[in-house]
């Protein structure tokens, strides 16, 4: 046992999963005779050991959140510290060096690259940085220094306003840690140049979990009419535009979204191909149908409709109406773009919904493709969580056409 970390012992056979990979500890999972809770403070370093006092490796605790306790290191001479933290970054950096030319990617993706409770996206010398848990929180000076040390970051910009904090008790706030940097994060994505809002964005500003799916759709939209929902700042469909489509149209509740989305066109040469509207997404795909409007290509990269397991059976009935409405508005071989990247969502009830909404319409449906988040956001092997993001990419016919 070190000196230094008090321990968290597990209940008989509650060690399997850990032992198998994963990195969470439940409260349920833990041997409170032994190692009470409440004894612990949120963040505090812990060393984790099993029922027969074996140790299994080092985390850090945070005892009013149902996931108690999170693995760092399985060697329980590294805790959570600046050294740890910029190894593990140093290893995450090298995947997306190789994977990209420039600096512009999710350089660390929590659990997959052995930092729980922390992502960090890169936009040239800038980093947005999302701390999720007790621990994490307790580290953020570790963390900025660690990321001046391996990528040379000059600003960091703390974006801690995800819901997750609200489950371990943490505060909302968006902050720089140290220099104040820019308004406006520089982006380039698949030859494309970009924009987005560092402050007021969603997330980080930019999601890159959509960067390959984005570069597979340029293949399929030259010469044809694109319709955009749920757009941002415009990431489909200015690539979608830049791809030769003759005519792309956007849709966003956000004017500020649309507002950059309106920038990064002319940022790209290309907006005179691009058309806007401000609403509601489900509204303003009935008024698109009440207009007879009709595209070769509907894209569909709603927000979660699913953030919780109670949510579920609402949530799939939102992902139902949304690709109904879109298909509606498809030309007769259409091809529809549907994602969700809510994690609770199983790629079967996913799919199932695609049919589903297919065969309210009296379409058949052909899936040509199937996608997932890019790499710079590895999935973990053994925690199926990692892996939420589903792209599907749906020839949709008319019945007669396909059995």
């Amino acid at each position: 046992m070190t000196d230094t970390l008090p321990p968290l012992w597990l209940k008989q056979g509650e060690d399997r999963r850990l032992r198998a990979g994963h990195l969470w500890i439940f409260s349920n999972e833990v041997d409170t005779e032994r190692s009470p809770l409440k004894a612990f403070s949120p963040g505090q370093g812990v060393e984790i050991r099993d029922s027969a006092d074996r140790p299994i490796g080092c985390g850090y605790v945070n005892p009013h959140s149902l996931i108690c306790a999170r693995l760092i290191s399985r060697d329980r001479q590294h805790p959570l510290s600046e050294s740890l933290l910029v190894h593990r970054l140093n290893v995450a950096l090298s995947l997306r060096e190789r994977l990209y030319a420039e600096p512009y990617y999710r350089l660390a993706y929590g659990e997959s690259d052995g930092l729980p409770g922390l992502v960090v996206d890169r936009f040239g010398d800038t980093c947005v940085v999302q701390i999720n848990t007790a621990g994490m929180e307790q580290a953020k000076p570790a963390i900025a220094n660690a990321l001046r040390r391996v990528v040379k970051a000059r600003h960091i910009l703390v974006r801690a306003d995800s819901s997750m904090r609200a489950l371990e008790g943490l505060p909302q706030y968006i902050a720089w840690e140290g220099d104040p940097g820019p308004d406006t994060l520089d982006v380039r994505e698949n030859e494309g140049h970009f924009q987005a809002p560092a402050l007021s964005g969603q997330k980080t500003g930019w999601f890159y979990d959509h960067r390959a799916n984005r570069a597979r759709l340029q293949a399929l939209v030259r010469g044809l009419r694109v319709l955009d929902v749920f757009s941002y700042v415009g990431a489909w469909s200015v690539q979608a535009a830049l791809a030769g489509a003759a005519e792309v149209h956007a849709i966003d509740s956000s004017a500020a979204a649309l507002g950059f989305a309106r920038r990064n066109a002319e940022l790209n040469g290309v907006s005179d191909k691009l058309v806007l509207h401000e609403g509601d997404a489900f509204e303003q795909l009935r008024k698109l149908r009440e207009a007879r409007e009709h595209f070769d290509v509907v894209i569909v990269d709603p927000p979660a409709f699913i953030k919780r397991r109670k949510d579920y059976r609402q949530g799939l009935k939102g992902y139902q109406q949304i690709n109904q409405l879109a298909m509606q508005l498809l030309a007769k071989d259409g091809l529809l773009v549907s994602a969700s990247c809510s994690s609770h969502l199983t790629e079967e009830d996913f799919i199932r919904t695609l049919l589903g909404s297919a065969r309210h319409l009296d379409r058949s449906a052909q899936i040509i493709e199937f996608g997932q988040q890019a790499p710079d956001h590895p999935v973990h092997p053994a925690i199926p969580e990692t892996r939420y993001l589903k792209c599907a990419f749906v020839r949709v016919l008319p019945a007669s056409s396909n059995p």
